[in-house]
């Protein structure tokens, strides 16, 4: 099993920043993706960015230019740094991870509203 603990969701004004964070833990094995997705109300849950062992990263079209997924290995920590926040970018976001299976964090509230 692997837990995933995500932190820094919030309100922020548009155009405002925040940085989500996720901490990884439990039986880790080896090196592997891991990713934010999220999920509005009334709409169906999407990818917003990922990051493979090699720090490849992957961005939602919605997302790109404004977003930037990062990672410390050491730490199994992942970040979303996430700049010119939108009102559409609220949203539940969620912490993912392939680790020989598909885990899942508890979700963290970002709200962009003046």
């Amino acid at each position: 099993q692997v837990q995933l603990v995500e932190s820094g969701g919030g309100l922020v004004q548009p155009g405002g920043s925040l940085r989500l964070s996720c901490a990884a833990s439990g039986n880790i094995r080896s090196r592997y993706i891991m990713g934010w997705y999220r999920q509005a109300p009334g709409k169906q849950r999407e990818l917003v960015a990922l990051i493979t062992a090699s720090d490849i990263t992957n961005y939602a079209d919605t997302v790109k230019g404004r977003f930037t997924i990062s990672r410390d290995n050491a730490k199994n920590t992942v970040y979303l740094q996430m700049n010119s926040l939108k009102p559409e970018d609220t949203a539940v976001y969620y912490c993912y991870a392939a680790a020989g299976g598909s885990y899942w964090g508890q979700g963290t509230q970002v709200t962009v509203s003046s």
